[in-house]
């Protein structure tokens, strides 16, 4: 029997929905505003504009440390250890919330909280390999050392069209925001360090194939590749990706997911994401 589970956040989307120790990992709740009067469990990603005035009032933020309090004694009842694995920082306080939790609960339950400085599939592919280690019996030193040795080995490259998003989360100016949506702007940014980073931009939408190949041809060999499609998707410019990735890796593991609600309203839900696994040397 495990005596470690898996405590991840809702922006977590698995590139394969049954995997090992899949029983075993616990998911908390971003929180979110009502949007239109409806209420937050009921937003989908294209109930959103692919841009918002500024005063839109719709946001999305961290579980509070009460709720992790509440989950941690309640999984300590069946494990006598905890591995927490978020979302990165630098967009919402969850791991600050997990973190505080975790120092009210010493002495209750071994509690190991870890930023993974990504979202979405990359956080996925990180649960999915914590799971596993889990299931084996590993330790949550053991399930920790794992995860930290996957994290310089996640890539991602988004493109964010929907500027304004960027700006309503504080991670863009209001004038850089307008002036972007206005000329229909693709900027390309890689979740580096935690943080949005812009890094450069694609002149068209060929343009932002030939980019989305480039970045993904700097490496040698992968263990997975998620696409992460905004609505409306990309369809197109995906299926050309796919043919020519095709040409340059004989067995590549791609999996493909739609935007989720929490990570549409921090990027906007028009928005195309990339995440690798670089394979292990």
């Amino acid at each position: 029997m495990a005596n470690t589970c898996i405590l991840t956040d809702s922006t977590a989307q698995f590139p394969v929905p049954a995997f090992p120790g899949r029983q075993l990992v616990n998911i908390v709740s971003l929180r979110m505003d009502p949007l239109d009067g409806k209420p937050a469990t009921q937003v989908r990603a294209n109930d959103l504009a692919p841009s918002i005035p500024a005063d839109f009032n719709t946001r999305v933020s961290a579980p509070s440390v009460e709720e992790f309090e509440s989950l941690y004694r309640q999984l300590s009842a069946h494990y006598s250890g905890i591995v927490v694995i978020v979302h990165a920082q630098a967009l919402t306080r969850t791991c600050q919330h997990a973190l505080e939790a975790a120092k009210a609960m010493e002495g209750v339950a071994e509690i190991e909280v870890i930023d993974t400085q990504t979202i979405a599939t990359g956080l996925g592919l990180v649960v999915q390999a914590a799971s596993a280690a889990a299931e084996q019996g590993q330790s949550v030193t053991e399930i920790s050392e794992l995860v930290r040795s996957l994290l310089p080995r996640l890539y991602s490259l988004f493109c964010i069209p929907g500027l304004s998003y960027l700006r309503h989360n504080g991670m863009l100016g209001h004038a850089q925001a307008v002036v972007g949506e206005h000329l229909k702007m693709l900027p390309l940014y890689v979740l580096e360090a935690g943080e949005m980073t812009h890094t450069q931009k694609a002149r068209n939408l060929r343009h932002l194939v030939d980019l989305l190949h480039e970045f993904v041809t700097e490496f040698e060999t992968l263990d997975h590749l998620a696409l992460i499609q905004g609505v409306p998707p990309f369809e197109t410019e995906t299926r050309s990706l796919r043919e020519r990735l095709a040409m340059d890796f004989e067995t590549l593991n791609i999996s493909e997911h739609t935007i989720s609600p929490e990570l549409a309203l921090m990027i906007g839900p028009h928005s195309l994401g990339i995440f690798l696994l670089q394979s292990e040397e």
